[in-house]
């Protein structure tokens, strides 16, 4: 078949759920013989990605300096909108398929693009809010990377999208340094872990609610809160974590931003995986826990119940997440854990990467009239 040329962007350098599946998508699709590049924009000084990335994969990573400090997050998203469409301009030409993976690079591309919309967000920032909205009525095709965000894309708007799950990298997880594992556990101490840092859409003070009521029945287990790398100001979010965990009397260990090569051994030494996130559109960290073997609880939601299924246990209040956590951390349930696991082996990005190109091929060969993924309205 023809090799396609295929440019995939993203709008930051950092781990970030969005950042980690471009980067896996990518390098699965060089690896069935596609020409791709990654366009993103390397904040701070960036050039290069939090982690290596496979030399098949072409990077184009443009330099967007600091902002004045008066700059607010509007202003920062206009100026990467900006920034991103003028690098990429020139070179738009070269590319059968031109992918974005979040609103800042479909804004700054426009509706040439195919979309991948993770989630759904809502946003009071009025050049957020517009962005967003931007970023799914103009492009020409999309992407879910589950039914029920595609349900909820459709349902708001009238389009009907393609549905192509994440991959996970499950040998990562699966299979970690047993001296690694013991260090987290000498350091730390029993614990369970969140990753995603402290933000709202990842329902952190729901979590330091639970753990509170935890503590409990289970004194020495640690919250451990890994992650975090946000483009987003959550300052005053953050503040009021920190208030309510001094009035609950509660000392959460926050570790921040992980290396890359210390995250499986972190994941994997963990007694338990909280994954309490109000919004998501997959859940790629908690499938990761899945892959290492870690029990898992996670928010209620209709998304996390397609995606996991027996895999998990849910809860839907802070009450129910700390009643659920105890039981992970003294139940052993050996069937669910296998369906853990079973669940992560089938996520591959292999499988991922042909069906993307399975769509794009679609796309190419489609009439104007009727490419795969448009709107229906």
């Amino acid at each position: 078949m023809t090799r396609l040329r295929i440019a995939l962007l993203s709008y930051s350098t950092k781990p970030r759920g969005g950042v980690v599946h471009t980067l896996a998508l990518a390098e699965a699709l060089a690896a069935t013989g596609q020409d791709v590049t990654v366009w993103t924009l390397g904040r701070s000084g960036d050039t290069g990605f939090f982690r290596p990335v496979d030399p098949a994969v072409q990077l184009r990573i443009v330099p967007f300096p600091d902002g004045p400090p008066q700059e607010t997050v509007g202003e920062r998203i206009l100026r990467s909108i900006a920034v991103l469409g003028d690098a990429f301009e020139p070179f738009s030409a070269a590319y059968d398929i031109v992918h974005a993976q979040d609103c800042i690079s479909a804004n700054a591309v426009g509706g040439r693009c195919v979309r991948t919309v993770h989630h759904i967000d809502h946003f009071t920032t009025p050049e957020l809010a517009a962005c967003h909205e931007r970023a799914i009525v103009e492009p020409y095709a999309h992407i879910c990377v589950s039914a029920a965000v595609a349900t909820e894309v459709t349902d708001s708007w009238g389009i009907r999208a393609a549905v192509i799950p994440n991959g996970v990298a499950y040998d990562r997880f699966a299979t970690t340094d047993p001296a690694a594992r013991a260090d987290w556990r000498s350091g730390l101490g029993r614990y369970i872990l969140t990753v995603g840092g402290i933000e709202p859409r990842k329902g952190s003070l729901d979590l330091l609610e639970a753990y509170a009521l935890l503590r409990t029945a289970h004194p020495d287990v640690r919250l451990v809160i890994a992650g975090g790398e946000t483009l987003f100001d959550y300052r005053d979010y953050r503040a009021r974590w920190e208030n309510r965990a001094t009035e609950l009397g509660v000392e959460p260990v926050v570790l921040g931003q992980i290396a890359e090569e210390d995250l499986p051994s972190l994941v994997a030494a963990a007694e338990a995986f909280a994954f309490p996130s109000l919004n998501e559109g997959f859940g790629l960290a908690a499938m990761e826990a899945l892959a290492a073997g870690i029990p898992l609880v996670v928010r209620d939601l209709p998304v996390l119940r397609e995606v996991f299924g027996p895999a998990a246990r849910f809860a839907a209040t802070p009450h129910d997440l700390a009643t659920e956590l105890g039981h992970a951390l003294t139940t052993d349930n050996p069937a669910r854990q296998a369906a853990g696991r079973d669940l992560a082996t089938r996520h591959t990005w292999d499988t991922a990467a042909r069906s993307h190109l399975d769509f794009y091929r679609a796309l190419l060969s489609a009439t104007p009239r009727s490419p795969v993924g448009t709107s229906s309205r």
